[in-house]
């Protein structure tokens, strides 16, 4: 069979053993095939870092049906001397061993993390390893993962994903100078918990480049992830050493990219802006950042808003007092405007007006208050209750203490969306709080008193509606289609600039910004004006 034909063949497997299986299944497992024309191109650049004339002794930790082994055959069948693979699912791993029976691979049906991986010696590693998120990996690979990365010197995080542990784990597997590539969910060079394989990238390897795909042109047609492609050797980094990062088109043609020091990557959180040309992020100047004057939360994490959240028709109709129930903010789809005002009771002036119920008394004491109530939650007992977020509750009802906040910010969002913009700012001028997809902004205590004055707090709202985009969705993350998350710490950092022309009496301490603010006539003009 030539090697077209054995490609022809993989694909059809590819596609037959993924219909046998929902997509449920495959998302659990993290099962999404690599896309042969990036497997190709991935496959490219690798042997190009490899160099041309040294044999090849391949290795893919999560070889599924071998998109990149068909890939590097293509490429330079007659430099693989040698070829291993790993696939935990026999449904994928039993027909490939049938495919590529008569070629140099040896492919193991068995689990990549538990394998005896000290007997491989690879030169050219290249995987597109599982994305299963943290909360679907058992208790039994937790804690053996969690041994087995203490032992190797890493201490990983619980939120981690089953692909972080695959890229340490294969360390073991490399030859010295051997070139892996890894296509992984860029969100690892954003969040916290991406924190260690950053370290690995910069202390043990020497890392060559990071193509990050545009968030907006996806992958894999089956996931919604933005992703990336991460090369590095197994030699010993220098800080004076340079890394590539590029960014949208193809890994061959990107859109742009910039090559940075290691000494530069160590000082940067978010790695995913590094390709811009300019980097201005980058210059530890001082600056007013919105976590410097705000107190950021997420807003409520009800336990289930269906149940909890009642429309102002649906209190009336069954019943329920006004003592427990608090006003909320809808969805951001639901306001046509950015300022919230209020009617004399605190109640936003809105169309769709709700209620959070928000009882901390117990049930006997409830009863008496308001029967109406008690009936309605006795009936969630049974469901509601065992969810994972109220039954750490006491009592189970009961919500987390989120005051209305005078400035909002939404938690998620597209570009070219309805409203044309990623994130929105709301003004909040009612008593209404919020769910969480809101990120809410609680002025600190100068800050507080001094946008009493007239006039202020619009100025500074003003100011937060006019933060230029890329400042804050480079602060945040992105995932596959485009969609952009900001976690209350990601805001925290966002700069704010022009906050001294409406603040002009803030000052700089010990890197954290304090308010020197006296309620005279004169600071109230300076500060309105």
């Amino acid at each position: 069979m030539t090697l077209l034909e054995l490609e022809q063949s993989r694909r059809i497997l590819q596609e037959r053993c993924d219909g046998e299986r929902t997509q449920l299944e495959r998302n659990r497992l993290g099962q999404f095939s690599t896309p042969f024309d990036l497997a190709v191109a991935a496959v490219r650049e690798s042997l190009r870092y490899l160099g041309n004339d040294s044999p090849v002794h391949f290795l893919d930790p999560a070889f599924g049906t071998g998109a990149f082994y068909s890939a590097l055959r293509q490429e330079c069948d007659g430099r693989v001397a040698s070829a291993h693979g790993f696939e935990i699912d026999s449904h994928y791993g039993a027909p490939s061993m049938q495919l590529w029976r008569n070629t140099a691979l040896d492919l193991r049906i068995a689990d990549f993390i538990r394998a005896d991986r000290k007997s491989i010696s690879a030169n050219l590693l290249i995987c597109n390893p599982p994305y299963v998120r943290h909360h679907h990996l058992n208790a039994n690979d937790k804690a053996y993962l969690r041994q087995t990365m203490s032992q190797l010197g890493f201490q990983v995080s619980g939120l981690a994903g089953l692909y972080c542990y695959f890229m340490l784990l294969a360390h073991e597997c490399l030859a010295p100078g051997a070139v892996s590539a890894w296509l992984v969910p860029s969100e690892f060079m954003d969040v916290n918990y991406g924190d260690v394989l950053k370290q690995y990238l910069l202390e043990r390897v020497s890392l060559l480049r990071v193509h990050r795909f545009d968030p907006n042109e996806v992958q894999f047609t089956d996931a919604l992830v933005s992703s990336a492609v991460v090369w590095f050797r197994n030699a010993k980094p220098r800080p004076e050493d340079e890394a590539t990062f590029s960014f949208g088109g193809s890994i061959d043609r990107s859109a742009r990219q910039t090559k940075r020091t290691l000494s530069t990557l160590a000082l940067e959180p978010k790695w995913t802006r590094l390709a811009e040309p300019v980097a201005p992020m980058l210059v530890h100047n001082p600056r007013v950042a919105l976590g410097d004057i705000f107190s950021i939360k997420r807003g409520i994490a009800t336990g289930d808003n269906g149940f909890f959240i009642v429309s102002e028709q649906q209190a009336q109709e069954l019943g329920f007092s006004r003592q427990f129930l608090r006003p909320i903010l809808p969805s951001p789809r639901y306001l046509r405007a950015e300022e919230i005002h209020a009617d004399k009771d605190g109640m936003p002036m809105i169309d769709k007006k709700l209620f959070l119920i928000d009882c901390r008394v117990d049930e006997e004491e409830l009863s008496r208050r308001d029967p109406a109530l008690f009936k309605y939650l006795k009936a969630g007992e049974s469901s509601v209750a065992n969810g994972y977020i109220c039954r750490s509750r006491s009592p189970w009802y009961s919500q987390e203490l989120r005051p209305p906040s005078p400035f909002l910010c939404t938690y998620m969002g597209r570009a070219g969306s309805e409203t044309q913009q990623t994130f929105r700012f709301f003004h909040n001028h009612s008593a209404a709080t919020a769910a969480n997809v809101y990120l809410l902004l609680y002025p600190h205590p100068g800050l507080r008193n001094a946008i009493e004055s007239p006039g202020v707090a619009e100025r500074l709202f003003d100011l937060l509606r006019r933060i230029p985009i890329e400042k804050m969705t480079g602060e945040g993350r992105v995932y596959g289609g485009g969609l952009h998350k900001l976690e209350p710490r990601e805001l925290a950092n966002v700069p704010m600039d022009g906050i001294k022309d409406v603040l002009p009496c803030l000052t700089l301490k010990s890197a954290q910004m304090h308010f020197a603010y006296a309620g005279t006539a004169e600071n109230a003009a300076a500060l309105a004006s």
